[in-house]
């Protein structure tokens, strides 16, 4: 499946590779990718043949965030009733809200610029691997914006902390790669002839496990991120018991059990 703006790819048995694709725009976001991604992302979200996904962006870029310049009609002046600059909004938060709702793991493979949306779709994926090349950072307050839009508030610090999230989110620096990864960022950071094959080798390895485990993983780390201890361990022992009957979790303990022994 492919269009214009964004093409999706299967590599590998399992792995779907979802491109953003205005390279010459660096993948910044208009109101064209907007809607084809959040179509793209369903079609995902039905698709159980697909176990993980891989987020990157064509050429030079991850994503350079909303292109103000040209993001469409849709782009709305500030003269404009709130109500509908209320809808514009919440109409691009709905794009990592879709990322993070996907039933399969995502990761993000930030060949480069990842700015504003894009920093935003970056946090939603459930793992970040980026090039030594790539750049981070949250743009909107240099545009006298707040910057806490399309979840990064909530994500960015619980992935590298809250005095650093303030930090980035507060000054509108750039984030060099290297900081990213000694932050917590990122899970790995590669060359940029490496990040694709690392991107999809990782992918590959999660859709090689049983479905339900993946899944259940995924929901029980997005819930108690937010949970006490008690609720924590009550849906992780849940889950323990739920995957412990399948036949696929039966297979593979048997074949477990018998290596060294063959």
């Amino acid at each position: 499946m492919s269009s214009d703006v964004v093409t999706l790819d299967t590599p590998r048995d399992g792995v779907a590779v979802l491109t953003l694709n205005r390279p010459e725009r660096l993948n910044a976001v208009d109101e064209v990718m907007r809607d084809e991604l959040m179509r793209t992302l369903g079609t995902l979200a039905a698709d159980h043949s697909v176990r993980a996904v891989v987020l990157t962006g064509a050429g030079r870029g991850f994503c350079s965030g909303i292109d103000v310049r040209d993001f469409g009609p849709g782009m709305l002046e500030a003269t404009a009733p709130a109500i509908d600059r209320l809808r514009f909004q919440e109409a691009m938060a709905a794009l990592p809200q879709a990322i993070r709702d996907l039933p399969q793991p995502v990761i993000a493979a930030v060949n480069g610029v990842c700015v504003g949306a894009g920093l935003a779709l970056c946090l939603a994926c459930d793992i970040r691997v980026c090039s030594d090349s790539a750049t981070f950072g949250n743009a909107a307050i240099l545009l006298g914006l707040s910057g806490a839009e399309m979840g990064m508030s909530y994500h960015l610090p619980r992935i590298v902390g809250t005095s650093v999230a303030a930090d980035w989110m507060l000054t509108g620096r750039t984030v060099s790669a290297e900081e990213a990864d000694r932050r917590g960022l990122v899970s790995a950071m590669v060359g940029p002839n490496r990040l694709s094959d690392v991107a999809v080798g990782m992918a590959a390895v999660i859709a090689g496990h049983t479905p339900l485990g993946v899944r259940l993983t995924k929901q029980a780390l997005q819930a108690n991120t937010d949970a006490e201890l008690g609720a924590a361990l009550q849906l992780e022992n849940r889950n323990q018991v739920l995957t412990h009957a399948t036949d696929d979790a039966a297979a593979r303990r048997a074949k477990w059990s018998r290596r060294g022994t063959d």
